[in-house]
This record gives C-alpha cells, structure tokens and sequence, in this order.
C-alpha cells in the first residue's frame, strides 16, 4: 500500500488489526536452511505481488542479494515444494504451512510433522511487514463527517467480529465454512486459530498502529531491493499514511461497554490437521 500512496493514492491506514506478520519460508530439514543466510544459491519461492519484500528484506540483512538466489515463481499452493522443485518455500502460518501438514509424507506413510520442517519466521529475523490492515480514503476522512463516523463504526464491527473469532473458533470456522469456502472445515479451523494468534494477546488494544513497527516497515520500503534494484518507495509516506483517531475511538466506546480489547487471557486452542485438511 505505500508504494500505491507514493504513486497518487489518497489512503489511510485507520486500523492494524493483525500486529504479527504470518508470512514464512519453510523448507525440509534435509536442506538444512535454518537462516535467511543459507538461502544463497537455493531455489527460493515467492508468489511475489508484493509478497517477497519481507524475504528480500530478511535475505539482504543477513548479506544475501536476490541475484545470490533463484528466484522461483510460486504458486499459491505447495505443489513446487513438495515436488522438490522450490528448496525454500514463502508459507502463511495460517494456510500455506498447513497445506504441507495435511499432506502424506510418503516415506513413512504418515502426514507431514512440524519436525519435518525448518521455519524462518520474519518476525524473529526483524523484517516483518504490517499486513491485513483497515484503510479508508484520506480525502473524505478529512472532509466528510459521516464517512469519518461510519469509518469507526466499521472498524468496532470488525473488533467484534475477531472477538467472535477468538472466543469461538469452532463456530467462526464453521461459519466460513457453510458460506461455500472450497477448504475443508479442519482447515479452516486452523487458519482461525493460526489468524487469532497474529492479533492477540494485543499489545495496546487490538487496531492501534505502533509506531515502532511502522516506522520498521518504512525503513524496508525504503531500503530493500527487488530482482531490478528497485525499493517499494524512494521517500517517507505523507502523515496522512496512518492514524490511530479512529481506531483508538472505536476502543474507547468497545471499552466503555466492557468489552475486552487487549485478550489478555486469551489463548490458542490445540488443532488436529487430518488428511486434505478434513
């Protein structure tokens, strides 16, 4: 969304909801790619579309280029992975990870473990990326009280909304499911289960954009280069880039009605992935 901000459009980040990053890159244990380090000379996945910049970010910390790399187009499943072709695969925690896990390892003849696998997690490397936020139109947050209004009531129905999903993650999966989702109800589980653990426990109240990791993402817009030596954005986003008077509304009125915004005594629950995601 910067680089479309630094291209003319006129958006507001109004609220964060997710504060951790899910995106992954995973790989067999056998590749022995425990580092961002060790993805020099490898073949490395990303579906790209503004994906691959917490990779690129991740790789050029530790003295990796893209040109060190083979970069391999990745499709948004784990085919190329399983198959061998990708030695390092870009995987959500939420889906891609758990595609893996509810496929057959043949070998023993029994599903894919987390023992299998080694995880790079761009949260613990320092380059994650804000992702799944809230974004309105800057112009008439500006000059139109009734969008600016209604812009906190859609950002309080969507707390709820992961309030639900927190507090009843059977039911929330259940609900995805019914509506016509072409994965399986255990999937489904899982991604609510896996989504929840990116938003609570809050740190400040589920929405508020910290400004650390903001500035954190601006600093790899800035400074991090694609296979063409360009960077997301060549200049600081305007201020009108985010604000927290809307979000930080909304939790004042959800505070006011005794609803818990930070999750503190939430925790995740254990899923069983089956065969296919079944």
């Amino acid at each position: 969304m910067l680089g479309s901000i630094e291209q003319g459009a006129k958006i507001t980040d109004v609220a964060q909801i997710s504060e951790r990053s899910a995106t992954t890159q995973i790989s067999f244990k056998d590749k022995d790619i425990t580092a961002p380090a060790l993805l020099k000379g490898k073949n490395v996945g990303s579906w790209g579309f503004g994906n691959e910049w917490e990779l690129f970010a991740g790789m050029q910390k530790s003295g990796v280029r893209v040109g060190d790399i083979k970069l391999v187009q990745q499709s948004f499943d784990m085919n190329g992975f399983l198959s061998g072709d990708i030695a390092a695969a870009q995987a959500m925690t939420y889906n891609e990870y758990a595609q893996v896990l509810e496929t057959q390892n043949p070998k023993p003849g029994e599903l894919y473990q987390p023992s299998d696998l080694n995880v790079i997690h761009w949260n613990d490397e320092g380059t994650a990326m804000l992702q799944d936020g809230i974004w309105a139109d800057a112009d008439k947050l500006a000059s139109d009280r009734d969008y600016a209004a209604n812009t906190v009531k859609f950002i309080k129905a969507s707390i709820k909304g992961w309030i639900y999903a927190a507090t009843n993650p059977d039911k929330a999966a259940g609900i995805v499911t019914a509506a016509g989702s072409q994965l399986p109800a255990g999937h489904q589980l899982w991604m609510t289960n896996e989504v929840n653990k990116l938003i609570w426990t809050s740190m400040n109240g589920v929405g508020l954009i910290d400004a650390a990791a903001w500035k954190n993402i601006v600093e790899i817009a800035m400074n991090t280069k694609n296979e063409t030596g360009a960077t997301i954005i060549t200049a600081e986003p305007p201020k009108t880039a985010y604000s927290n008077e809307y979000v930080q509304k909304a939790l004042d009125e959800l505070t006011r009605d005794g609803v818990d915004v930070i999750g503190a005594d939430w925790k995740p629950i254990t899923v069983t992935l089956g065969e296919g995601g079944e």
